[in-house]
């Protein structure tokens, strides 16, 4: 089992500060983000020569800086998204994998507990997730990538699902086993083959959770494991403002 570092978009909405720089190389609390999330990996046991990214913008930065990384390509990544990125690292992915997105910062604990759990395909949930929309303007709830639970078992994923119903956000971060990766091989390769949307998103451009999701739809269990706190999406200069706050606050 690999972590799958995904990062090939340039993050627009950080604006100036991603001139130069890929997202996740943007210092949020004096040190990059993806130094964040290195740490955090390590403390779910992953060294970073584990490491899988899937690079895109500014890919050149990335790879004199981590040379230690194995990488894949996201040559397209100006018109497609997370998902289409996921998968130009399927060659890495059959031996099971923890995904991560690459603009968030989060406790090592929640990667540890996705990889203890029993379960072929693991979402991590941050629980007290609204308390960090309080006073976000330029990334309300409703983009929000939230799920309803049965207890541990997911019932739906979705940016739709009304706060209030919400079990809690998805933080971007997925453990999953060799046998949820062929699930979800599988599944995204006959969506491909079939589909021209997905969820509310042409194909391409399409989201993990879109694919999660309809993956549910047909049947397949998906479990949460859950972070109270702990997490932070960095995607605005206004989120930038905020994350000493949030993190210093119980984020």
């Amino acid at each position: 089992m690999r972590p799958v570092l995904i990062g090939a978009g340039r993050g627009s909405r950080l604006e100036h500060r991603t001139d130069e720089l890929p997202k996740t190389l943007v210092p949020v609390l004096g040190r990059p983000m993806l130094e964040h999330i290195l740490d955090a990996l390590k403390e779910a046991g992953f060294s970073r020569k584990d490491v899988v990214f899937v690079c895109g913008y500014r890919n050149d930065v990335l790879r004199e800086r981590y040379p230690e990384f194995t990488y894949a390509h996201n040559e397209d990544w100006e018109n497609n998204n997370i998902l289409a990125s996921l998968m130009c690292a399927r060659e890495h992915l059959t031996s099971g994998f923890v995904s991560s997105y690459t603009d968030i910062v989060y406790r090592g604990s929640a990667v540890a507990a996705a990889v203890a759990s029993p379960h072929d395909k693991v979402l991590v949930c941050d629980t007290d997730w609204r308390r960090r929309y309080i006073g976000r303007t330029r990334h309300p709830e409703s983009d929000a990538e939230k799920m309803r639970a049965d207890g541990s078992r997911i019932v739906e994923v979705s940016r739709t699902i009304a706060s209030e119903a919400a079990s809690g956000e998805f933080i971007g971060v997925a453990k999953v086993t060799p046998v949820g990766a062929q699930e979800i091989i599988e599944a995204f390769d006959e969506a491909k083959a079939t589909c021209t949307t997905l969820g509310d998103r042409p194909f391409a451009k399409a989201y993990l959770i879109h694919l999660f999701q309809r993956m549910i739809e047909r049947g397949s269990t998906f479990h949460r494991v859950d972070t109270h706190g702990g997490y932070m999406e960095i995607d605005t200069l206004e989120d930038l403002e905020l994350a000493k706050t949030w993190w210093e606050g119980g984020q």
